[in-house]
């Protein structure tokens, strides 16, 4: 089992810059493949960035350039980077983890972009 908290959400202006965290608890964090999506309202769920236990990063088109997923195992916590932000990426931002084919999500947080 993994627990996962998402932080690091709230309203920034067009161009600007935020970090989310996931927190995770519970065991083996390290061998889990991480992944942020994000759901805007009245869309589907969309996966934005994902990285695996090894380290290896995959993004979104749409985030290519401007987030950036980083892990730091020592902390059970996985990070998204995002800058230059637009405010077609205002959504709820979800923390994945898994292994497997088992998902364990987080409550999620809201990134709002807006002037």
């Amino acid at each position: 089992q993994v627990q996962l908290v998402e932080s690091g959400g709230g309203l920034v202006q067009p161009g600007g810059s935020l970090r989310l965290s996931c927190a995770a608890s519970g065991s083996s964090f390290s061998i889990y493949s991480m992944d942020w999506y994000r759901q805007a309202p009245g869309k589907q769920r969309e996966l934005v960035a994902g990285i695996t236990s090894g380290g290896t990063t995959d993004y979104a088109d749409f985030v290519k350039g401007r987030f950036t997923i980083s892990r730091d195992n020592a902390k059970n916590t996985v990070y998204l980077q995002m800058s230059s932000l637009k405010p077609e990426d205002t959504a709820v931002y979800y923390c994945n983890a898994n292994l497997g084919g088992l998902h364990f999500w987080g409550q999620g947080t809201q990134v709002t972009v807006s002037s």
